[in-house]
């Protein structure tokens, strides 16, 4: 083929395009081509020359490398080199990384990486060793300056300074035991004679020993510890508190001698009771000065450095609720033992000496200083108790730490004239010396409460806070006995009798609800108590239970007023099984009463007091009544200061426990309690007043409780043995203060009016609500409506009911109607069929022919459950209800 017939070669560098591309820029900026390029093709027709055209794919990564190298170019030779340019510099960060593409891109090399690894911990070491050139050591005399607690009157004037003070006394390590620096090195802190101030292994053991709920030391050190107890006066757990903590120790572990840190540590940690120092625990604990503690001793003490509120074994419920005395004694027992046991794992103690040590060392019970005698010491716990439990952020640790200015409700001539009361029947009555198996252990206790607010104006904690510990105004576990039935009425009025057809949960739409003076219960005295189906209520072994009541008051029927007027036990047992136990807890808990104070169980003798709630509950929810059911919790503190900086302040909540109709019904039926029933003892001249009495079985406590439209109080009376420790027994007052048995309303309603005369003098007579009418005519324990009288058309007969009555009665108020049967009548067959006898018997009653102990015994062959008296023997001492369900009541054995 001839020479000028050939095809002329085709440009490679990426056809016409890139060849026009080329011969567009300028000379100096255009790529050179490669050797091997230049010698394979031939110069364009411009005399320049092309590089070989490389395809697509080579196409559109010269165009990714574009957007950082502007210029590339786009053959093979482009990938290390632009356009008249040499090959490209790395950066000197590479990132994102150089020639990489998708995700690669995004990693950091392991040189970069390593980069920055070193430059991290470089800058942490240069910071931390700069940080530790500069700290100093806070001086001790200075961060562990103590502050008091300021307490006021409800006036403002200063009550008492006090519960931030240290009682402290430093001592040298020689003179705290070996065994009690092994105690303490081995619970908290094993390698503390070898750290340097701080234990990362131990903070990780202390989680991984937490996560598997096992005994833990603590995370820090002792020299932490230290730190923050004797150098830092600031206990906050913030960052940057935190981090002065962190280097200020490892200064004082490089610094200072470990057995002067251990020292110090031991010298300003806090036990308890006011005690900080080993020194002031030592004594407060077992009477004795440190050098003279023996191991189980020591390892007492280094447990209560766990956290003394719940380790203490006295406990302090009124502080932390989960503080009683038999849950702190289990958990200082496990901790104390487990001391113990680490000593001898550590080689500090050998196994045979630990052998001995079975049971934690008898220690003392808590006392306090002279300042806090008389009153002043309950009140003081009493607002102490509530700043921890309703503050937000404020703990019984902040509290011991100082510093605060507690504003409390307490009304000092009130609490004088509470005490003036209390102490006036007790010289006048109570004798230990004169009888001693009868007077001695007997306390009072009392709780009086402004129902418009809920402020606690004034309590009678006991003799003397310095040597009688227990605030009886508080929690006691002393019974309330029939004070407690006003709250077994108002159920009965607000949601009513049950349906016996239907199921026990009824709605209130399906239930009766009472009205006190037209329903009618039984008045009998060992009555055999029904469910509200009207069968023999059984327990749960299938006993039945026969209630007594108070001096044998025996009457086939009688209303609610009278039933709470006369105290009837029969009457409200019944009623509390037709309205249901669930729902008269239900309502006590609405009016004021705490759950946790309320009997669990749902026998029958729940609705005549068998639960212990304290005077200032009581007194709040009979405030209740008082205020047409709105309801306030009773509170000790108005506001909390610190620093002059207002940190708490009392908000007032109200809540309708129940409907103005039903408490202001249950006031009224209460004030006949005062003018003509049980507790007339209460009267207080010149003002409207409503009560109830209240005692409890075999006579172990007595009760008044009351009120005025502005005032509510509650006093109590029992006998406590608490010489043992931990161990309340409560004594029976038959014979106490020279009387034959203690009632409400004997010393207690005394108590209640000396003081209530007292206090409202010179205050405004108030008077209480007219109540409006209530409820229908109900008819308990298998009482039958009765027929007209023919002496009296029904409609003469006013009604209390705010509805028709569904009885087949026309009449529904007493006026209607006969009379009543007198205690002496034996059958009325529309008022409850036969009694059991007469009131101390002629049938099986309350006794046989010789009433209640004469020939017959103490009853007829089967104590009255039988109803029919025929089947009684009079002269028989066979029977005797003293074994049938007990003098007092309960279950028939």
């Amino acid at each position: 083929m001839s020479e000028h017939r050939r095809k002329p070669p085709q440009p490679q560098g990426g056809g016409r395009a890139a060849a026009r591309r080329t011969a567009q820029q300028p000379s100096g900026r255009r790529a050179a081509p490669s050797r091997e390029g230049a010698a394979a093709s031939p110069a364009g027709p411009h005399g320049e020359d092309e590089q070989p055209y490389a395809g697509r794919a080579a196409a559109r990564r010269a165009a990714q490398r574009g957007g950082r190298r502007r210029g590339a170019g786009t053959g093979p030779g482009a990938g290390g080199r632009g356009k008249g340019r040499g090959p490209a510099k790395k950066r000197f960060i590479d990132y994102p990384r150089f020639e990489k593409y998708g995700w690669r891109r995004w990693v950091p090399s392991w040189r970069l990486s390593g980069a920055l690894v070193l430059g991290f911990f470089g800058s942490i070491l240069a910071a931390g060793s700069a940080a530790y050139a500069l700290v100093g050591l806070p001086q001790v005399s200075l961060a562990a300056k103590a502050e008091n607690n300021v307490y006021y009157w409800s006036d403002g004037s200063p009550m008492v300074s006090t519960g931030g003070e240290r009682n402290r006394q430093i001592i040298g390590i020689d003179q705290i035991p070996k065994a009690m620096q092994d105690a303490v090195v081995s619970a908290e802190n094993k390698s503390f004679y070898t750290d340097s101030g701080i234990d990362p292994q131990g903070i990780a053991r202390a989680v991984l020993n937490m996560a598997k709920g096992e005994e833990t030391q603590g995370g820090s050190t002792i020299t932490q510890q230290y730190v923050k107890n004797a150098r830092l006066g600031d206990q906050s757990q913030t960052l940057s508190r935190k981090v002065k903590e962190l280097f200020i120790s490892i200064k004082v572990g490089t610094k200072m001698d470990k057995r002067q840190i251990l020292a110090g540590y031991l010298n300003t940690s806090y036990y308890g009771r006011g005690a900080y120092g080993i020194q002031a625990a030592s004594r407060a604990y077992f009477g004795t000065d440190a050098k003279n503690l023996n191991p189980s001793q020591c390892a007492f003490l280094a447990a209560l450095l766990k956290g003394a509120t719940l380790y203490d074994p006295a406990g302090n419920p009124g502080l932390n609720p989960n503080a009683t005395h038999e849950a702190n004694t289990k958990r200082e027992t496990q901790r104390w033992s487990w001391i113990l046991d680490q000593m001898v794992q550590d080689h500090k103690l050998s196994a045979a000496k630990r052998a001995t040590y079975k049971t934690l060392p008898d220690y003392d019970q808590p006392k306090k200083s002279h300042q806090l005698s008389g009153q002043v010491g309950y009140l003081v716990d009493l607002a102490k108790s509530y700043v921890a439990h309703n503050s937000q952020g404020i703990t019984a640790d902040d509290l011991s730490h100082g510093g605060y200015e507690i504003y409390t409700t307490f009304d000092k001539k009130k609490v004088d004239q509470l005490e003036k009361s209390v102490e006036k029947v007790r010289k006048a009555n109570i004798d230990p010396e004169k009888r001693p198996k009868k007077d001695k252990y007997v306390q009072f206790g009392g709780a009086s409460v402004e129902p418009q607010t809920g402020k606690i104006v004034a309590i009678y904690g006991g003799e003397d806070a310095t040597k009688h510990f227990t605030d009886n105004a508080d929690f006691t576990g002393a019974q309330v006995g029939s004070t407690f039935k006003p709250f077994v009425l108002a159920a009965a009025m607000e949601h009513g009798k049950r349906d016996p057809d239907l199921g026990p949960d009824q709605p209130d739409s399906e239930r009766t609800p009472v009205n006190p003076d037209t329903s009618r219960y039984p008045g009998k005295n060992m009555y055999k108590v029904k469910d509200y189906t009207g069968k023999d209520w059984v327990d749960k072994s299938g006993k039945e239970w026969l209630q007594p009541n108070d001096e044998g008051y025996n009457r086939p029927s009688i209303s609610l007023r009278e039933a709470m007027r006369e105290s009837v036990n029969s009457a409200f047992v019944q009623l509390g099984m037709d309205v249901g136990i669930p729902t008269v807890r239900t309502e006590a808990e609405k009016a004021g009463l705490s759950a946790s104070q309320l009997s669990k169980s749902d026998v029958p003798s729940f609705s005549i007091g068998i639960s212990d709630p304290s005077a200032i509950r009581m007194a709040g929810a009979y405030g209740t009544f008082a205020q047409h059911g709105k309801q306030r919790e009773p509170y000790s503190v108005t506001k909390v200061l610190k620093r002059g900086k207002e940190v708490y302040k009392h908000q007032n909540k109200v809540t309708q426990a129940m409907p103005a109709q039903v408490a202001d019904n249950v006031t009224d039926v209460l004030r006949t309690v005062v003018d003509k029933g049980t507790g007339t003892n209460a009267k207080v001249p010149g003002r409207e007043l409503a009560g109830k009495t209240g005692t409890t079985d075999e006579n172990k406590s007595a009760w008044f409780v009351g009120y005025t439209p502005q005032l509510s109080t509650a006093v109590d009376m029992y006998r406590m043995d608490d010489s043992a420790k931990g161990d309340h027994k409560f004594l029976s007052m038959y014979g106490t203060g020279g009387q034959t048995t203690i009632q409400g309303a004997s010393f207690p309603s005394e108590i209640f009016r000396d003081y209530m005369t007292d206090a409202l003098s010179n205050t405004p007579v108030m008077k209480f609500t007219k109540p409006q009418p209530i409820g229908k005519s109900v008819f308990g324990g298998g009482l039958h409506s009765p027929p007209p009288s023919p002496s009296t058309s029904p409609s003469t007969s006013p009604s209390t009911s705010t509805s028709p009555s569904t009885q087949p009665s026309p009449s529904t108020t007493p006026s209607g109607i006969s009379p009543p049967p007198s205690p002496s009548d034996t059958c009325n067959s529309w008022w409850g069929g036969c009694s059991d006898g007469g009131q101390n018997g002629t049938g099986g009653g309350n006794g046989g022919t010789g009433g209640n102990g004469g020939t017959g015994g103490n009853g007829g062959t089967d104590g009255g459950t039988d109803p029919s008296p025929s089947d009684s023997q009079p002269g028989s001492d066979s029977g005797g209800n003293g074994d049938t369900g007990g003098i007092f009541g309960g279950p028939v054995t």
